[in-house]
């Protein structure tokens, strides 16, 4: 059985070597060098600290995925507006971890606050991050085209959000 469950800071080499195989083979991102373990570590306690859920699939003590929100942009006004980020070990696609992964990134964002989840994904031919987000509730609402160049070839972004709790009907202040 698979648990989703807070991360720890043990987890990070996981994380980390997750992480690093989507860089290398992947699109999904658009880093082109895999960030060390404390560069990881670095981006989890900035992550933490902001009071959002960063969060990791396991399996018979095995780490199989990573997710995480962010708040979309610095400025002030965007505070209630989040980016999310989903990864899985390549044994672990496929499984339907990414859909468990999300939904509970999305209760646990609504839980902090957020209003609105958007997710910014690498690559338009990217069909199983854009499925997952369609199929829970996420719309696409834009692409931007040719704008990453990664494995010789320009890449599109696929802007997809999601509307949580009361949205923009009440103020959140």
């Amino acid at each position: 059985m698979t648990a989703i469950r807070s991360s720890r800071d043990e987890d990070i080499a996981a994380i980390t070597a997750i992480y690093a195989h989507h860089v290398l083979h992947g699109t999904g991102t658009f880093e082109t060098e895999p960030p060390t373990a404390a560069d990881m570590a670095a981006r989890r306690a900035d992550v933490l600290a902001k009071k959002l859920p960063y969060l990791v699939a396991e399996r018979d003590g095995e780490l199989l995925g990573f997710a995480y929100c962010n708040w979309f942009k610095p400025r002030p006004a965007y505070r209630f507006s989040a980016e999310d980020s989903i990864y899985l070990a390549e044994a672990a696609r496929s499984q339907g971890l990414g859909a468990q992964l999300l939904a509970a990134l999305i209760e646990a964002a609504e839980a902090a606050g957020v209003r609105k989840l958007i997710a910014v994904i690498g690559d338009s031919a990217n069909g199983g991050s854009i499925g997952v987000h369609r199929a829970q509730g996420f719309e696409q609402v834009g692409v931007l085209k040719n704008c990453g160049w990664k494995f010789g070839q320009w890449r599109d972004v696929v802007l997809m959000d999601k509307v949580l709790g009361q949205g923009s009907e009440t103020s959140p202040e």
